[in-house]
């Protein structure tokens, strides 16, 4: 067993009612971790993006009774916000910053919070002394947006597990998006593509929580009335409710406007599940392509609703190209990395 590692995580990473793609990384990577670790976790209420008094303390007081050069992982949702905190402990621990996403990247911010934020998390990642994230277009955007050197944020992609493939339907109609009904992902776009194609059979399950950002969800309401109840607002699904979602699911579309990974990506993929993304930071990384260098699917610009519905009727019409898009997913399947090549490389950049 190494040195102790102390970990600072928000709050509520375990809360089932409540299942991100940043939460599933964190523990994943936080057990990964404790098998050669000797792991101290903190949790701290996420302090973005207005950190509460409370909050601060208690990372304060945390950070505070560490022992000189401890090493301190930190995720970005707690450490970003609060550079203030961080800046006098630089030269006394190590601090590493994993960053899910900037903090000024988040759909729906007004510009002057997006800078604050942004002038912030340029503070924080500058006292670290090691930058970790979960893409390599995740990185470069880092290292682009707060002026780091070019190669200086390392990369641990998420893992996934191993998955039985899924049964496809004839007609390629069972559309699947997973993901928070949020505005930076995007289901009113897909919503509206669906509209443009609703003289072709399909249905759509929007798996993902329904109460982050009410007025968004309200909007996408609206829009699937029109689809005569085709499109499903399931709400959030875990474990094996989850797993059937997919198993069930002809199709994977995502239709995000940013994400620096998109873990559904790869767990549709495991599943032998194409998947119908945008063309945004980590999402082709995520899709990636089969031994044969086909594309398990396909990306269409962000915010696009013609492009996506363009690219839903080739999907709904062409048998063919269902069959080659399949295929590809299927053979995807023997390239996708486990949890264990994500806590390897995490391991490397604390080793440093």
């Amino acid at each position: 067993m190494t040195a102790a590692l102390h970990v600072v995580l928000p709050g509520g990473i375990d809360d089932p009612a409540a299942p991100s793609g940043g939460n599933t990384y964190d523990r994943r990577v936080v057990t990964g971790l404790a098998a050669t670790r000797d792991v101290h976790e903190i949790a701290v209420a996420a302090a973005w993006p207005h950190p509460a008094e409370r909050a601060r303390s208690v990372l304060a007081r945390a950070l505070a009774q560490l022992p000189r050069d401890a090493t301190v992982l930190l995720d970005g949702l707690v450490a970003c916000a609060v550079p203030e905190l961080l800046e006098p402990l630089a030269e006394r621990l190590r601090l590493v910053v994993l960053v899910h996403l900037p903090l000024g990247d988040e759909t729906g911010l007004s510009p002057a919070e997006a800078a604050e934020l942004t002038a912030r998390e340029r503070r924080t990642l500058r006292a670290a002394a090691a930058v970790v994230a979960t893409s390599a277009g995740a990185a470069r955007r880092v290292e682009t947006l707060h002026d780091l050197p070019a190669g200086s944020v390392h990369v641990a992609a998420p893992g996934v597990d191993p998955a039985p493939l899924a049964e496809p339907g004839p007609d390629g109609g069972r559309l699947l998006c997973v993901a928070a009904v949020t505005p930076r992902k995007a289901q009113d776009v897909l919503v509206e593509a669906l509209q443009s194609v609703a003289d072709l059979p399909w249905t759509c399950t929007l798996v993902g929580a329904l109460d982050r950002a009410p007025a968004f969800v309200d909007r996408v309401r609206e829009l699937a009335a029109v689809t005569g109840g085709r499109v499903e607002l399931a709400g959030t699904r875990t474990g094996e409710a989850l797993a059937r979602s997919y198993r069930e699911a002809d199709l994977l579309v995502l239709p995000s406007l940013a994400e620096t990974y998109g873990m559904v990506v790869t767990e549709a993929l495991a599943r032998g599940v194409p998947v119908l993304g945008t063309r945004v930071a980590g999402v082709p990384e995520a899709l990636g392509t089969a031994p044969d260098g086909s594309l398990p699917g396909a990306l269409v610009p962000p915010g696009d609703p013609a492009a996506l519905a363009a690219a839903l009727r080739r999907w709904l019409t062409d048998p063919a190209l269902r069959r080659g898009w399949r295929a590809s997913a299927e053979a995807r399947r023997s390239g996708l990395r486990g949890w264990d090549f994500t806590t390897r490389r995490l391991n490397e950049v604390l080793d440093r």
